[in-house]
């Protein structure tokens, strides 16, 4: 960890003093008011910062003499999770307020260290993290996680972008948007970088398939749902489009059944295809019993994948440019220099750690190494689980909801000893 120059405690009051005194805005508190007790200044709905889309506190505006100046900085604690896998966290106070940090560094390098996808029975459905995380749901090993990719919160409870398991293979994707990935190819190489789906029907080469077990299908589109996904979804997955809507499913590489009319909570045994618009108008010129080869894979081909919402920094520049909103924040990124994946996880919407804007989450990262990172899901979601002393694995941050959120997926960082 790259280390930054601490202020002393009596600048360090002057400092904060200044801010409030000269602030034309403030970080609203989770009361409604903000730490200091001034007014709420929580900002307007803006881009997507998190799956509860909550606003975010606004920063405080700093006055331009502070705005240089680093933060005071608690030491650092470390901890050895596994071999390969350490735990750091520490505090920082700036003229914004007070920060909470929880650090994992990943050296994949290291035998038996892994990292991989951990999510739900059903992709349309949610749990917490330590259930995603346990040995019923991603087999032994589990040494640390964090959440992961954002999902629809308010309906289907399936997550937005990519989603590959080493074990399960490809879960669900998109043909393009909410693209943007963390992975693992075949050689072990962490790489973050857009990882989009490729999907073809070998009698329809002209088609386009938009969708992979998604929330929703592309508007004209058409989208692949499976038996991973659950059940069906009805008009939910066409955003309540019940007009030019077409389903069909195939089995065994037939068509076993094509209607205009969705269905709701059945089983889904086979390949189920819905298309909307020119997508439901492709699907009607099928008719049961023709043959049907349907085949999906991820670009690039990756071993594991999981999908964020923006790349944050690409070759040590930052790519980001929201310094307003603050949240808790859930993050990745790989330091080219040492192969390290680091993991980071902020703490917000609390008096004693106001989280992070996306400019500060990519500024922190560049600071800790990161030469390319990505923004996975935050706010109430944000969620770090490590091994303990006794083996079992802990929270080691403060989620901001009080208590864990169910989500749809994580990130697993695993252990096994090397011919155990």
């Amino acid at each position: 960890m790259r280390s930054r120059l601490p202020l002393t405690a009596g600048a360090l009051v002057c400092a904060l003093a200044l801010a409030a005194t000269g602030a034309t805005g403030a970080a609203a508190g989770p009361s409604g008011g903000t730490p200091g007790g001034g007014p709420d200044l929580r900002a307007e709905r803006g881009p997507q910062h998190t799956s509860d889309g909550q606003p975010g506190w606004r920063a405080p505006v700093v006055p331009r003499l502070l705005a240089g100046l680093p933060p005071t900085r608690t030491d650092p604690t470390r901890s050895a999770v596994a071999p390969g896998v350490t735990l750091t966290r520490w505090a920082e106070v700036d003229a914004r307020g007070p920060q909470q940090f929880s650090l994992l560094t990943v050296d994949p390098s290291v035998p038996g260290v892994t990292l991989d996808y951990a999510g739900a029975r059903r992709i349309s459905g949610t749990a917490t993290l330590p259930t995603l995380l346990s040995p019923a749901y991603s087999g032994p090993g589990t040494v640390a996680g964090v959440n992961g990719d954002f999902f629809d919160i308010g309906d289907t409870g399936a997550p937005l972008g990519t989603g590959r398991d080493r074990e399960r293979g490809v879960l669900h994707a998109r043909r393009s948007g909410w693209t943007s990935s963390f992975s693992i190819d075949k050689q072990g190489r962490a790489d973050i970088g857009e990882v989009a789906l490729r999907a073809k029907v070998a009698q329809r080469p002209g088609w386009t398939i938009t969708n992979l077990n998604s929330p929703f299908v592309e508007p004209g589109g058409i989208g692949i749902y499976t038996a991973a996904w659950g059940t069906t979804s009805g008009y939910r997955v066409t955003s309540g489009q019940r007009k030019n809507v077409r389903m069909v499913l195939v089995r065994g590489g037939k068509v076993v059944r094509t209607r205009a009319k969705l269905s709701s909570a059945e089983k889904i045994r086979g390949v189920l295809l819905v298309g909307r618009g020119p997508g439901a108008k492709a699907l009607g010129t099928l008719r049961k019993g023709a043959r049907l080869d349907v085949r999906w894979w991820l670009q690039g081909g990756p071993r594991m994948a999981i999908s964020g919402n923006k790349v944050l920094v690409r070759d040590g520049i930052v790519e980001v440019v929201d310094d307003r909103e603050m949240h808790p924040r859930t993050a990745i990124g790989i330091d080219r220099d040492t192969g390290e994946v680091l993991v980071l996880v902020v703490d917000g919407r609390q008096t004693w750690s106001r989280g992070a804007t996306m400019v500060e989450l990519a500024a922190t990262l560049i600071d800790l190494g990161a030469d390319e990172a990505l923004n996975l899901d935050g706010g109430g979601s944000t969620t770090m689980l490590t091994r303990g002393s006794g083996g079992r694995l802990g929270v080691v941050n403060t989620p901001s909801d009080g208590h864990l959120r169910q989500v749809a997926n994580g990130l697993q960082v695993r252990y096994l000893p090397p011919g155990g």
